[in-house]
């Protein structure tokens, strides 16, 4: 008898046993034994060649029905291949139904992926396995596609019950996992998806920096006493650079007082009083040198700006969409996009709340329920900016939102009333996306308007561009810090 029967045989029999006296709580059904930790530690004492029968004494900690139908049982696999990602080789390991394995190093050069390929194909697999490892799975999921199915796990769901660990080990677990469907496949968006969200991901990244930067020059200002934000409530506006930039070129006061613009003007007097500190040397070198990087990086995210108008062209009923949902601008709308991907794939709204994470942490044991933080799976950009929208959300005082906000807060506190808000939101996302809709609030309050820039015209790079620019890349990637400690 397979280990599927066998194991299917004790989760009935305990089943019946559990079912007496918990029968209220939600249905569950052999998929959901299939994914608990109680059947993978089951399967895998079958694997290693421990007795399996149907005596074994099992505790169930959930709900779950006989079986109903008879797809319940999946086909096993005779061949699948465990790869274990690293940066610079790949192990790869095969193991069939007999426990016969073969391994191989891999390095990650062009002509040893495709070698990969072939013998993975050659020995016949049907399933490869790896973690989700950074960004080393997409070559190789890439790689496989339309030739055998690719199982990408995470590596939380997919940890080793040994007492060593060798690159060999890692690669034969995941095998063997692979080869009794025990490795629950993460959702993978397609290619034109992960461009965008590679997109956006860097301009967060970029716009971070600049924030790091504009607190410096903030302390800096501060620290010698040149009160410029007491004038000015956003110092790196127009106004605020002109002034900075004059300050730092050396420029008298009446100099810089006659490139503010007129408005600005009607405030000369506290921006003179400002401007008659003096900054000492040093303090004016620093910041030179983050005014700089500033610029270059405002310069830089627009560019990226232009890639992202032109990836969501063809969305444009979809941000509308989203951006109807008061606390949702452009860039938010563009982020749960590339983070998200195709609304459709979720089968209900509370789906795609708990794969962002956005859903409270379960343990229950007999009739005994607790309920702990939000688990905080999935995405985190995704969960960081659907917790931004439900801050904007709440201020905006005729919204649904802010009354739900307003009755949660004096129950559970500021920071979980917002990761309700958040987890309202997302979940309302899916119902509008998958049934075509736009938000509306109450009669009576203004609709926010909303605005999509219109994409330029994309400039392509020319294969000298590219050569130059990967020749570039290499140079400086090769070059030592001089002033590094190695």
């Amino acid at each position: 008898m397979g280990v599927d029967d066998t194991l299917r045989r004790i989760f009935m029999r305990n089943t019946l046993r559990v079912e007496a006296r918990a029968r209220d709580v939600s249905r569950g059904g052999w998929d959901n034994f299939r994914t608990s930790i109680l059947f993978q530690k089951l399967a895998l004492f079958a694997i290693e060649g421990h007795t399996v029968s149907e005596n074994t004494d099992v505790k169930l900690t959930f709900e779950a029905n006989p079986l109903s139908t008879p797809e319940v049982c999946r086909r096993m696999k005779e061949k699948a291949c465990g790869l274990d990602l690293h940066k610079k080789f790949i192990l790869a390991a095969i193991i069939d139904q007999g426990g016969t394995t073969v391994e191989h190093l891999f390095s990650r050069a062009q002509a040893d992926l495709l070698a990969l390929r072939d013998w993975a194909l050659f020995h016949g697999c049907e399933v490869v396995a790896c973690e989700s490892t950074s960004d080393y799975w997409i070559q190789v999921y890439d790689l496989f596609a339309g030739k055998i199915p690719v199982i990408v796990g995470n590596a939380r769901d997919i940890k080793a019950i040994s007492h060593k660990k060798t690159d060999t080990i890692d690669a034969v677990w995941i095998a063997k996992l692979a080869l009794h469907d025990l490795i629950p496949a993460s959702r993978i968006p397609d290619p034109e998806t992960r461009d965008l969200r590679s997109l956006v991901r860097l301009r967060k990244f970029l716009v971070e920096k600049r924030t790091d930067l504009k607190n410096q020059v903030h302390h800096i200002l501060d620290s010698c006493l040149f009160r410029l934000s007491t004038v000015f409530s956003d110092i790196f506006g127009k106004s605020g650079m002109l002034i900075l930039t004059g300050v730092t070129e050396g420029k008298a006061v009446e100099e810089i007082l006659a490139t503010l613009p007129v408005r600005t003007r009607k405030r000369s007097e506290e921006i003179r009083s400002t401007l008659e500190t003096t900054l000492p040397e040093l303090a004016l070198i620093r910041m030179q040198c983050c005014l700089n990087l500033i610029m270059e990086l405002d310069t830089q995210i627009e560019t990226l700006m232009q890639r992202v108008h032109q990836c969501v062209a063809r969305q444009t009923r979809l941000l509308q969409i989203l951006m109807s949902v008061p606390g949702i601008g452009y860039i938010a709308a563009v982020t749960l996009i590339a983070e998200i991907g195709n609304f459709t794939n979720f089968s209900s709204g509370d789906k795609l709340a708990s794969w962002v994470g956005l859903v409270p942490t379960v343990n229950q044991s007999a009739d005994h329920l607790r309920m702990g933080a939000i688990t905080k799976r999935g995405s985190r950009t995704a969960r960081w900016i659907l917790v931004e929208i439900a801050q904007a959300a709440v201020r905006t005082r005729s919204s649904r939102f802010h009354a739900f906000f307003t009755r949660k807060v004096g129950v559970i506190g500021f920071s979980k009333a917002i990761v309700a808000v958040a987890r309202k939101i997302v979940t309302i996302l899916w119902h509008l996306v998958v049934n075509d809709e736009e938000y509306e609030e109450a009669e009576g309050n203004r609709k926010q308007e909303i605005r999509i820039p219109k994409a330029k015209q994309p400039k392509f790079l020319t294969l000298n561009e590219m050569l130059r620019i990967l020749a570039e890349a290499n140079i400086f990637l090769k070059q030592s810090d001089p002033h590094g400690g190695g």
